[in-house]
């Protein structure tokens, strides 16, 4: 009897010859396949990583899709890693992709401030719905100021020379996040874990499991008609009248205000078409970009008004042109400062708030004018999906939320309506109808 009858070869069905770096790939005695490799993980170290599939072909795409990653140099976070790292990695290589620059800043510091420091050395294989839950009450109820010693880093007063009086003296000054932000922090934790999910690390996402409460909006105070009145009649002989009136009369946001161009409106038509706009980041300073979402890119209408005040403010940009001679700089911004740079949003609301106070008019932020707008044209009877349409909603949902609140008057109205409707004829002195005047109906309310 030879060898080759006493040691058959192994069947190539089963075991095949793989390069030399290329990993392993076998069968394990639960039917499952295993392969495994080196890869690139987080610290720029290499570890071996093992995948699983129901077949040999499952295991080679998972261990293929791995290797391939780590030869662009993305690391391959392991779930047997802190959370901390896997937070780290998936700012630096996923969050990047996906966000705008200045939403990535505010996620790039809730992770540092707040995530890192609470959940950070947790495996995060081993997380729980309850680390979540008690690091989310422990936010809740623990002074930021005092945790963080946000007020021993502050620099003494430069006249008095004191140094900070509250927390860093023993003195708690209490300031606690509020439900929004907890809110924030809870949805930032959910979107890097559900990533992890998607990747295959952990198999749920325990922070879906955490119910936060859902935050109330932030009030906020839109002028009245008569305050928004007294508003434009404040504006006329600012040089920025014709953006304030636009604010109003259309809902528009700072940036798409200050990132509109001469091309995106046709007066003679009067219409603007908004595409862009501008905003300072932490990489390319103040620059035009995108719109905020999909929706956010529209056309809309512009009131007579607003076409006659641009009408002027074009005047007025031109004389400013032939007054800045060669310092003038022109990128066909619609509002823009006397040498054609475009206006800084810090300094938009700066004009604002002097307005305000030199008009002796209710201090308000610039983005109620854009609430002032919706909540206008609700009083006046107008279809939620047209306000929808015009201020760039995604959704009417978001409109519908934002905008529940009912003023006053109308609530006023609204039961003026129901009691007359309700009243007893026998008791209704009143003298009888002539037939002179219309009958009283009920008022719309929307």
């Amino acid at each position: 009897m030879t060898t080759s009858d006493t040691n058959p070869a192994p069947s190539t069905s089963s075991r095949r010859a793989r390069a030399n770096g290329d990993g392993t790939v076998y069968q394990r005695k639960d039917g499952r396949w295993e392969a495994a490799s080196y890869v690139l993980a987080v610290g720029d170290t290499r570890k071996r990583v093992r995948v699983y599939g129901t077949t040999r072909k499952d295991a080679l795409a998972k261990l293929t899709e791995k290797t391939a990653a780590s030869n662009r140099g993305v690391p391959v976070v392991s779930a047997q890693g802190s959370l901390g790292a896997y937070l780290t990695y998936w700012l630096e290589n996923v969050a990047v992709h996906q966000l705008r620059e200045n939403t990535h800043t505010r996620y790039a510091a809730v992770v540092h401030q707040y995530l890192i420091p609470g959940l950070g050395r947790k495996k995060i294989a081993k997380l729980a719905a309850k680390d979540v839950r008690t690091w989310l009450n422990e936010l809740r109820t623990v002074c930021q100021c005092c945790a963080r010693g946000i007020d021993a880093r502050r620099k003494p007063d430069a006249q008095t020379g004191r140094r900070p009086r509250c927390c860093a003296l023993g003195k708690c000054c209490g300031k606690h996040l509020s439900p929004l932000t907890l809110a924030y922090l809870h949805s930032v934790l959910k979107s890097a874990l559900e990533h992890a999910v998607r990747e295959e690390e952990i198999p749920r996402n325990v922070a879906r499991n955490v119910r936060t409460g859902t935050p109330r909006p932030r009030r906020f105070n839109p002028l009245t008609a008569e305050e928004a009145r007294e508003f434009l009649a404040a504006a006329q002989g600012h040089r920025l009248a014709a953006l304030f009136e636009l604010a109003l009369r259309t809902g528009l946001r700072k940036g798409e205000l200050l990132g509109l161009h001469w091309e995106d409106l046709d007066l003679d038509s009067g219409t603007a078409s908004i595409r862009r706009t501008l905003q300072r980041t932490r990489t390319r300073g103040l620059t035009t970009l995108p719109t905020k979402t999909i929706s956010s890119e529209r056309r809309i209408a512009l009131p007579a008004a607003c076409v006659a005040s641009l009408r002027q403010h074009r005047d007025r940009q031109a004389h400013e042109k032939r007054q800045a001679s060669a310092e003038w700089v022109d990128n066909g911004l619609v509002f823009t400062r006397p040498n054609g740079h475009p206006i800084e949003p810090a300094t938009l609301t700066r004009h604002f708030n002097a307005l305000l106070r030199h008009s002796r008019l209710r201090a308000i932020r610039f983005h109620d004018l854009r609430h002032s707008t919706a909540t206008l044209l609700l009083e006046q009877g107008v279809e939620l999906v047209v306000i929808k349409e015009l201020l760039g909603h995604a959704h009417i949902g978001v409109t519908a939320t934002v905008y529940a609140h009912v003023r006053l008057r109308l609530q006023r109205q609204a039961i003026d309506t129901l009691s007359y409707a309700l009243r007893n004829p026998a008791d209704d002195t009143a003298e009888p109808d002539d037939g002179d005047d219309p009958p009283r109906c009920a008022a719309p309310v929307r």
